[in-house]
């Protein structure tokens, strides 16, 4: 075995050596200053150094990372530095870096922390979730925790024995803070507004999430490199298992919110299909930094451009309701800037209104909520749409409306209001603090993550049925 590499980046290597057997996993949570203590585990994603835009009381500023050596450790290191040397608000994060073969093992070993960050690698994922579950320490983890049936059946064990043992299991669903989905959520729970959620049909979905991403982009101001496993479907995973997670959370929080899920009797599904992004040479160089493909992609290659399942589509009722969920991956946004890439469309329908999320270029790019009546009195209507705004004013104040159309109405949201994608993630790991003082991850966020994952890989199984 090669030597390994200790980091210290901003303390002695000597202070990392005398941290291992540190504070028990299972130590009871109060919200002390400090009293959590995360270990990042191989790295992969840019989404782990997000977990970290910001400083907690509750989480000690020094971080234990554990990884394999090479570029997306140093990618991972290099983002936190970004946030340390950031003029505004930086952050002060002391990373300390075990790099070797054993980094797993060590990190059991080591103990140093009792929280393990994952993002990364979603191949390997799984198997991580259960290494950290049956070592006892606690899981904040990045979508997706599975990426096919095996993985999934895995993680559903995994879970059972985290609620069984007391270890909180999480994944980070940044979606549901983004403020158009909450706020469309939240009108959707206004009966005398929204009526009732329509069941609609395959051909017709009473719900409809479609998000368009892709490989190029933007990140905290950086242009962001993929690393070369990003690209292949048996680490990566596909396109159907990976965005849609997001897609289907939302989903389960606007049907059934805060409810648990059976998905053997909840979930049916209608058809899925899949289909792949094509990606020349000259694009890959591009978005990876490397001159060639490297060889475990070679057999996605066809006619020298190499294709990435990356985009799908799932039609299933949840509850007796019909939805369709569907995520497509260009290689770059034709508005390339940060903040315009990624787009993301949303319709949910109810039997006296539909509440639609649109971010296409007539709204600039930018996610915009709009609430459609279905009556003739809109007069009556728009005033229950300002009564309903004004119910919940004290947890979205400032909120107004305009005309958009005929029969509706745009919501116009105060940018005090408007969080980020890197910002969301602030968001996630407060609840999970609460979480872990609460000693608990509840009975229906725990369903409803076996729910999601069944629903992807149940969905990648047809898709790849029906070619």
């Amino acid at each position: 075995m090669k030597k390994p590499i200790v980091i210290a980046a901003a303390c002695a290597v000597a202070a990392f050596a005398g941290c291992g057997h540190g504070t028990p996993a299972k130590k009871a949570f109060d919200g002390s200053r400090g009293e959590v203590k995360l270990m990042t585990l191989d790295p992969g994603h840019f989404h782990a150094a997000l977990v970290q835009m910001y400083m907690y009381d509750q989480v000690a500023p020094t971080v234990r990372v554990y990884a394999p050596e090479g570029d997306d450790v140093k990618m991972h290191l290099d983002r936190v530095a970004i946030y340390n040397g950031r003029a505004e608000d930086p952050t002060s994060w002391d990373e300390q870096v075990y790099a070797d073969d054993d980094f797993l093992q060590r990190m059991i070993d080591d103990r140093s922390g009792n929280v393990v960050v994952l993002a990364g690698n979603n191949g390997k994922k799984t198997g991580y979730v259960e290494a950290a579950v049956e070592a006892g320490i606690n899981v904040l983890s990045d979508k997706p925790m599975a990426i096919d049936g095996k993985r999934f059946a895995q993680l559903e064990r995994t879970l059972d024995k985290a609620a069984a043992d007391g270890v909180l299991v999480y994944d980070i669903m940044t979606e549901r803070s983004e403020i158009n989905n909450e706020l469309q959520r939240v009108l959707v729970g206004i009966p005398s507004l929204f009526g009732q959620m329509e069941k609609g049909t395959p051909e017709d979905p009473a719900i409809t999430k479609e998000s368009v991403h892709h490989f190029f982009k933007y990140v905290s101001g950086q242009p962001l490199t993929r690393p070369e496993w990003y690209f292949d479907i048996e680490q990566q995973g596909e396109g159907i298992v990976d965005v849609t997670t997001h897609l289907v959370d939302l989903v389960q929080c606007t049907v059934l919110p805060e409810q648990p899920i059976d998905y053997a009797s909840q979930v049916e599904f209608t058809s899925a299909r899949r289909w792949a992004t094509k990606i020349p040479l000259d694009k890959y160089r591009l978005v990876s930094g490397k001159e060639q493909y490297p060889d475990f992609l070679k057999k996605y290659i066809v006619d020298d451009t190499l294709n990435v399942y990356s985009n799908g589509e799932m039609n299933y009722k949840l509850n007796g309701v019909n939805a369709r969920v569907s995520v497509v991956w260009n290689f770059m946004a034709e508005v390339d800037n940060e903040g315009t890439g990624d787009t993301h469309y949303s319709v949910v329908k109810g039997t006296k209104a539909d509440v639609s999320i649109r971010q296409g270029a007539e709204q600039g790019y930018k996610p915009m909520l709009y609430v459609r009546c279905k009556g003739d009195d809109t007069a009556a209507f728009e005033a229950e749409l300002r009564a309903a705004l004004e119910s919940v004013a004290d947890r979205y104040p400032d909120l107004d409306i305009e005309p958009s159309g005929d029969k509706e109405w745009r919501v116009v949201i105060p940018a005090a209001l408007v969080k980020t994608h890197e910002m969301r993630f602030s968001s996630v790991m407060k609840v999970y603090l609460k979480y872990l003082i609460d000693g608990k991850i509840p009975d229906w966020e725990v369903s409803q993550m076996k729910s999601k994952y069944y629903t992807t890989t149940k969905a990648l199984e047809l898709a790849r049925e029906a070619k």
